[in-house]
């Protein structure tokens, strides 16, 4: 019952549109120059007692020492708040072993780079999820929509994803 009730809060707080995907499994809306992060043919299996896989339509991404679940297209993005121009998107980070009651302010930073042309990096901030199994969610301010490589940094480990954002 838990891992399905962490699966529930994961597309709640993600506020991802999930791209469409096409007859041959690949987004219709990603064109072939963005070379978003795919799901592994062994894809990678958070260590108990997390569950084994994340929410519908999106892939777990990492090792036991940094790890995320996302999905190769973000769409429908919102402004951070009506006077800002970026889009806004939520992403849940783990790390085996964290704790938010000795680390209340995760190490964990995010930073992020615009691939198929010029942009502003993203801007990143980052706090904790309280809980039975603990999470540092980050809020990401991409200046605009594009290829975006996005990298976690968490002392000596990095983990780094390639996303599709569009309208």
């Amino acid at each position: 019952m838990y891992p399905r009730l962490l699966a529930l809060l994961l597309v709640f707080v993600s506020g991802v549109t999930l791209a469409h995907e096409s007859e041959k499994g690949k987004p219709d809306t990603v064109p072939d120059t963005c070379p978003v992060t795919k799901p592994s043919d062994k894809p990678f299996v958070p260590p108990y007692p997390y569950p084994p896989r994340p929410y519908p339509g999106g892939s777990w991404f990492g090792t036991d020492r940094l790890w995320t679940v996302a999905s190769v297209a973000w769409r429908g993005l919102s402004h951070y708040t009506p006077d800002d121009p970026t889009f806004r998107q939520k992403m849940q980070w783990w790390r085996q072993g964290y704790d938010y009651r000795t680390e209340p302010i995760p190490k964990l930073k995010v930073t992020g780079r615009r691939l198929d042309a010029q942009a502003a990096p993203l801007v990143s901030e980052v706090s904790n999820v309280s809980g039975t199994l603990p999470s540092m969610m980050v809020g990401i301010n991409l200046p605009t929509l594009g290829c975006w490589e996005i990298t976690g940094h968490y002392e000596a480990d990095e983990l780094t994803l390639v996303v599709w954002v569009a309208k």
